[in-house]
């Protein structure tokens, strides 16, 4: 088994994609879509991805209105909040 990533660079990382990909991390925890434990949780499985190097490289290239990338552990975690937050709009 790999080791982790470093904690406070895949924390950032989660948070530029989830602003790269206008995910509204804020929004989702006041609707409740997404608590601390959640959020720890993401940024744990992001610390195990293997894509981190190519990650930085996407976010830099990317809109704020780019799509969750498939590599990205998290894809479906953050098509999910998106979806929670556009059915609250």
């Amino acid at each position: 088994m790999k080791p982790l990533g470093d904690m406070t660079r895949h924390y950032w990382l989660a948070q530029r994609m989830a602003k790269t990909t206008g995910t509204d991390l804020v929004a989702a925890q006041e609707v409740g879509a997404l608590d601390q434990s959640a959020w720890a949780e993401m940024v744990q499985t992001c610390r195990s991805c293997d894509w981190t190097e190519g990650c930085e490289r996407w976010l830099t290239t990317q809109a704020e209105t780019a799509d969750v990338v498939e590599t990205c552990p998290n894809c479906n975690k953050f098509r999910d909040l998106q979806q929670t937050l556009a059915k609250d709009e």
